[in-house]
């Protein structure tokens, strides 16, 4: 029998949260994934393997095929579709990142050139496109339209929060729910689907596949709410893109929404400038940083990704104890603690 160990109390051992539980229990189904991202990949166009591939490889923690997985696992299945599932799920998200770095411009993408930064915007588009349809295919030879119905959901959704994105960005008046809706859209939602699948490829009841949804929304949220403030508290080799991107793009994040409430007239000025008007100047985001500092911005988005990550943890409450539901555990603990 495993023995539950507090959070706080792990803590004071020294013991930080990892992927490592979540890697283990998964580990020969992320394999047979990985396989199966190789052979999709294929294609009579060299440059598709070679592109899609470059961002492959190029890391990450494979973090929404796992849920799917892990989900699957926790439901007690034993059959093979979790496997293209997965993989479908991998696909729709790299075809997103590939799709974000052409419309945000980045040249860095976990830490490596971003595709567009060495093929160009065309190609990267391109075989994002490619990765999509492949995505498609594998939810088709499925067989289910209940899982085709929810990846592909969750692939407009993700479009129509990019497009949510579009709209806030420059815009230092957006409001917090605002902000929350992009979020739930362009990263959460697929954390969501990823999960549910789970419990829906297993034949659980409705209640359990919403609570798989529930767990994978709630832990997307709290996971970009860290990712955003460590655009403002990273350093590159941590963050694995540029420190400040989101700055220099003059998105609106949770951080800039606290500061902005918070700040003074001469500080909002500040915010104008430089992500309003895009007139942006040496020194400008340290200041940012400062502001956020000063008004504990970082600090009340690190909290308010706690709250989520607390009812991702109950979401899972249903569910009998074990490994698998402690791994499920720790990655909302890893999202959260990772900004420390």
């Amino acid at each position: 029998m495993g023995i539950v160990v507090s959070l706080e109390e792990s803590r004071k051992e020294g013991w930080k949260p990892s992927l490592d539980a979540l890697d283990a229990i998964v580990a020969d189904d992320i394999n047979r994934v990985n396989r199966l991202i190789v052979e999709k990949m294929e294609s009579r166009a060299p440059l598709i393997p070679q592109l899609a591939g470059h961002i492959v490889a190029a890391g990450g923690k494979r973090l929404r095929p796992m849920l799917t997985l892990a989900a699957s696992r926790l439901c007690g299945y034993e059959g093979d579709r979790h496997i293209a599932l997965a993989t479908c799920v991998e696909f729709i998200h790299t075809a997103t990142l590939l799709h974000d770095d052409v419309v945000d411009e980045s040249m860095l993408r976990r830490g490596q050139e971003s595709a567009n930064a060495l093929w160009g915007n065309e190609a990267s588009v391109l075989v994002g496109d490619f990765l999509f349809s492949r995505a498609f295919q594998l939810m088709v030879s499925d067989g289910s339209l209940k899982v085709l119905k929810i990846l592909s959901d969750a692939s407009a959704i993700i479009a129509e929060g990019e497009v949510l994105q579009l709209l806030t960005t420059n815009d230092t008046e957006t409001s917090e729910e605002a902000y929350l809706e992009v979020i739930r859209s362009k990263t959460a939602t697929l954390f969501a689907a990823a999960a549910k699948i789970g419990a829906v490829v297993a034949e659980r009841p409705k209640a359990e596949e919403e609570a798989l949804e529930s767990y994978g929304m709630n832990l997307g949220i709290a996971f970009q709410l860290v990712d955003d403030a460590l655009d403002y508290s990273a350093d590159q080799a941590a963050l694995g893109k540029t420190v400040g991107d989101d700055f220099r793009e003059g998105k609106i994040s949770l951080p800039v929404v606290l500061a902005w409430r918070r700040g003074d007239d001469n500080e909002r000025d500040f915010w104008r400038r430089t992500l309003e008007r895009q007139e942006q100047q040496e020194g400008d985001l340290e200041r940012a940083i400062s502001l956020m500092e000063k008004h504990g911005a970082l600090r009340d988005t690190i909290e308010r990704a706690r709250h989520y990550g607390s009812i991702a943890r109950d979401a899972l409450g249903i569910f009998s104890d074990g490994e698998t539901k402690s791994a499920m555990n720790e990655a909302i603990d890893f999202s959260i603690e990772r900004a420390f």
